[in-house]
C-alpha cells in the first residue's frame, strides 16, 4: 500500500535544520524538500480543511463553521489566510495568456472592521473601513482574468489593471462601469491592443420605498473611450452577475448582517480563495457541454476536469 502522508506529524529535524514528518500510518518520514505539504505547519488532516473552506466558500459564517466542525475559530481564520495567499500567488502564475475578446470590470463593496465613515470619526486608519474588490472576467469563459482588494483609488485600480494586462494577450474589448479611474488608466496599463469603452448609468436620486431599495436606473450611456468597440459587447452584465456570486458565496460580504471582515488580511485572502475556487472547482451552467459540467478554467484552457477543494490546495501550495 502507498503512503499518501494525508496525516503528518512533527517528527524533528534534519543534520541540514530541515522540518522532518511522520506519516501517522505507516511511520514513513519525510522532509520539506520531499514532500510539500498544502497546509505548511498547520497540524490540520487535509480532508477536514478542504471541508471547512468548502462550508465557507458556500456562505457559512465562520463561527457556523466552528460549531459544525469543532475546529477553532482562530484556526480556521489562520487556514483562511494561508490559503487565500497560496491561491493568489497561483492564479498569478497560473491564469496568463488568456485570449479573451470581451472583458468586463466592476468593482464590489465590502467593509473591514467597521464602515469607513465610523473608520474616519474613530481615526481607526487605513487597515479599517471599505474595502473594494476588482473583478474582471472573461464574458465568454466566465473566467476571473485579475482581481485586486483594496481601496477605489488610483494606486488599487493601477495594481488591478498591471495583472489585468499581465494575464492577457492579443486585441480584446474591455468594458467598465463609470468610475473615473479606469478611463485614463485602461488605455495607458494595457495600451493601444484594448477597444476600449464605459457603460454610464445614471440613477433616481431619490428612493421613495425603503433605504435598502435598489436605485431606479433612468439612463444608461455607451461612452468609447478609445479603439472601435462592439456596440453589442458593451455591457456590464457578467461582471454585476459574478458580484452576486461573491455575495452568496462569500458570508462576510452578506449584507444587512453582522457578519464582516476583522482584518484587511483575511479580507483580502478570502476573495482569493473565492477567485481560485471560482474559477477552477465551481462548475458554470453558462458553460456546460451537454452533461458535462465545465469550469471557467476548462473553458478557458486551463484545466481539464472540475477541480475539488483539496486539489486546489495542493496545485497552490
Amino acid at each position: 500500500m502507498t503512503c499518501e502522508h494525508n496525516k503528518l506529524t512533527k517528527h524533528g529535524k534534519d543534520r541540514k535544520g530541515c522540518q522532518r514528518w511522520k506519516c501517522a500510518h505507516c511511520g514513513t518520514t519525510v522532509t520539506n524538500d520531499e514532500h510539500t505539504r498544502p497546509l505548511g505547519d498547520m497540524r490540520i488532516d487535509e480532508d477536514k480543511a478542504a471541508m471547512v473552506l468548502g462550508m465557507l466558500l458556500e456562505g457559512m459564517s465562520i463561527r457556523a463553521v466552528e460549531r459544525m466542525t469543532k475546529m477553532n475559530r482562530d484556526t480556521i481564520c489562520d487556514l483562511v489566510l494561508l490559503a487565500g495567499e497560496n491561491c493568489d500567488r497561483f492564479l498569478c502564475d497560473r491564469v496568463k495568456g488568456i485570449k479573451a475578446e470581451a472583458i468586463e470590470l466592476d468593482e464590489i463593496w465590502g467593509f473591514v472592521g467597521c464602515k469607513q465613515k465610523t473608520a474616519n470619526a474613530k481615526l481607526r486608519g487605513d487597515e479599517c473601513g471599505d474595502a473594494w474588490t476588482w473583478l474582471a472576467i472573461d464574458a465568454d469563459t466566465k473566467l476571473i482574468l485579475s482581481h485586486v482588494t483594496g481601496k477605489r483609488d488610483q494606486a488599487t485600480c493601477q495594481r488591478f489593471l498591471v495583472r489585468l494586462n499581465a494575464a492577457t494577450v492579443g486585441r480584446c474589448q474591455v468594458t467598465s462601469d463609470g468610475l473615473g479611474n479606469y478611463t485614463h488608466s485602461v488605455p495607458f496599463y494595457m495600451g493601444t491592443r484594448v477597444d476600449f469603452s464605459q457603460l454610464i448609468k445614471t440613477y433616481k436620486s431619490s428612493q421613495s420605498e425603503t433605504r435598502y431599495s435598489p436605485a431606479v436606473i433612468t439612463g444608461i450611456e455607451k461612452v468609447v473611450r478609445m479603439g472601435n468597440p462592439n456596440e453589442e459587447r458593451i455591457s456590464t452584465s457578467y461582471s454585476e452577475r459574478l458580484n452576486l456570486s461573491v455575495r452568496m458565496h462569500n458570508r462576510r460580504l452578506t449584507r444587512l448582517t453582522n457578519a464582516h471582515s476583522k482584518k484587511a488580511s483575511h479580507h483580502a485572502a478570502m476573495q482569493s480563495l473565492f477567485a481560485a475556487f471560482y474559477n477552477y472547482c465551481r462548475p458554470n451552467l453558462a458553460l456546460r457541454s451537454g452533461k458535462q459540467k465545465r469550469t471557467p478554467a476548462m473553458a478557458a484552457g486551463l484545466a481539464n476536469r472540475v477541480w475539488t477543494i483539496r486539489e486546489l490546495l495542493a496545485s497552490a501550495a
